[in-house]
C-alpha cells in the first residue's frame, strides 16, 4: 500500500473506528470557566494527547503529537495541553 493510500484510509475511516481507539474512560475537569474532557488515543504501546474544550455550547476538539506511555500520563498531559490552550487563546479558541 502506498503512502497516499494510507493517508486516504486514515482520513476517511468511519467515525466509530476513530472513537474506538480512544481510551475507554474520559476524565472531566474545569479551568477558568471552561470544561475539559480528556480521552487519550491508544496508539500501539502509547497514548496520544486528545480532548475536548467546551464552554457555552461551543466545543473545540484537540489532538496533539505528544504521547505518554500510560493512560494516566495521557490524561495528565492532555489536561496540561488543554489548560495551556485556554490560557493562551481563551474565547478565541472557538473561532
Amino acid at each position: 500500500m502506498g503512502l497516499l493510500s494510507n493517508i486516504k484510509e486514515f482520513l476517511f475511516r468511519p467515525v466509530e473506528e476513530v472513537s474506538a481507539k480512544g481510551s475507554k474512560q474520559s476524565q472531566h475537569s474545569q479551568h477558568n470557566g471552561f470544561s475539559i474532557e480528556t480521552q487519550p488515543l491508544k496508539e500501539g504501546a502509547s497514548f496520544r494527547v486528545q480532548g475536548w474544550i467546551r464552554k457555552d455550547g461551543k466545543e473545540h476538539h484537540f489532538i496533539r503529537a505528544d504521547q505518554s506511555h500510560s493512560v494516566e500520563g495521557g490524561h495528565e498531559l492532555s489536561l496540561f495541553k488543554a489548560k495551556q490552550c485556554i490560557d493562551q487563546l481563551g474565547e478565541s479558541l472557538f473561532k
